[in-house]
């Protein structure tokens, strides 16, 4: 079995950038030795710069310190939320964004140079789940991250995602368990770790998570076309493997629903259904971010039950792509263009007829 149910490997179709021919002006003889001055001075500061950097290095090496490079060209991530309660009479959905989230973190492997994390979570039967589970999943996952000079990361941030779920969901049922009632709330869970540009996506439950990628080759027409990739996988007690495990733990599913009540397989809390099967181990999958995409959308079922992906992802580059926008102190045109998409899309979901909580993380990714 594959380490994880990988999305399929980008395309690169970047390549080296022709400059144009720049014409000079003729200079003057002052103007010449002025200028050759310059670059003498500066490639002698080079120089001085790498000596130092070449002792610097040495000495490191000397004490046996890890060197750690930091690299170019990573993505620039920044998240944007949106929240509608909708006709419930109370918000059960919760999120987190953290597009730096190495302030959490006490060590970073040797060759990580940042962590960017970003969650919803879809509470149901009240808002207790999905408020625990955005105030101590991540600082869990921060605990359990791996640092030090590691040599297969993969491999170790698998472990600390599925290690980091067990762990948040038994101290929310410890803790759900001692109240007198016992609380009976659940929740949907989907996070998305960046680690520099690989993305790691942790699901439980009918939450999801899309990318919108430009294809690397471009169509009979000469246009690259945007398409809409998957990023999550929905558990609900519908599906083969989902209700197989369910049956085998002596639970039912009735009306596609867990005993004819619960409508995801899996979940943080939901107590009571534990022992039918319901579990909060999620799946996990990966992916390379790379220049081709343009944004991430994490949203709750809220969003999908009046949206397909693709109308979801369509609806953002409309906007994104309209001619004026309004300017707002602090923020470039491009950041308010993704605030006003995010803001209209939760509210499109509402005015489409969805009665259920909506929330939306828009996540742009730019290079």
């Amino acid at each position: 079995m594959d380490l994880f149910d990988d999305l399929p490997e980008p395309t690169q179709t970047s390549g080296p950038v022709s400059a144009a021919p720049v014409t000079a002006r003729p200079q003057s003889t002052k103007e010449e030795e002025e200028e050759e001055k310059e670059e003498k001075s500066i490639k002698r500061k080079r120089e001085d710069a790498e000596s130092c950097t070449d002792k610097r290095e040495e000495d490191k090496e000397e004490r046996g310190e890890i060197k750690k490079v930091c690299k170019e060209g990573l993505p620039v991530l920044k998240g944007y939320v949106a929240a509608r309660r909708g006709e419930r009479e109370e918000m059960q959905d919760a999120h987190v964004l953290l597009p730096d989230m190495s302030s959490c973190l006490s060590a970073l492997p040797g060759q990580v140079t940042r962590v960017s994390y970003f969650a919803v979570f879809d509470g149901h039967g009240g808002a207790r789940a999905s408020r625990f589970a955005a105030e101590h999943l991540h600082h869990n996952l921060s605990k359990k991250f791996p640092s030090g000079d590691t040599e297969n990361v993969d491999k170790l941030i698998k472990k600390c995602l599925l290690d980091t779920f067990k762990q948040t969901d038994e101290d929310f049922l410890k803790k759900a368990s001692s109240q007198k009632p016992a609380w009976k709330d659940g929740s949907t869970a989907t996070c998305v770790l960046v680690v520099d540009d690989i993305v790691y996506v942790a699901n439980l439950g009918d939450s999801r998570a899309v990318l919108c990628r430009l294809e690397a080759a471009a169509a009979a027409d000469g246009q690259r076309r945007l398409v809409t990739l998957a990023l999550s996988k929905e558990h609900n007690p519908t599906m083969y493997e989902e209700r197989m495990r369910i049956q085998r733990a002596g639970g039912t599913v009735r009306d596609g629903r867990v005993l004819g009540v619960l409508e995801v397989s899996r979940s943080f809390g939901d107590g009571q259904y534990k022992r039918c099967g319901v579990i909060s181990s999620p799946d996990l999958r990966r992916c390379q971010l790379t220049a081709n995409d343009r944004f991430i959308i994490l949203a709750c079922d809220g969003l999908f039950k009046v949206f397909s992906a693709d109308e979801a992802v369509k609806f953002v580059l409309n906007i994104l792509q309209e001619g004026s926008v309004e300017q707002r102190a602090g923020l470039t045109e491009e950041e308010v263009r993704f605030e006003a998409a995010c803001q209209q899309l939760a509210s499109e979901a509402v005015r489409r007829g969805c009665a259920d909580n909506v929330t939306v993380i828009l996540v742009s990714v730019g290079f």
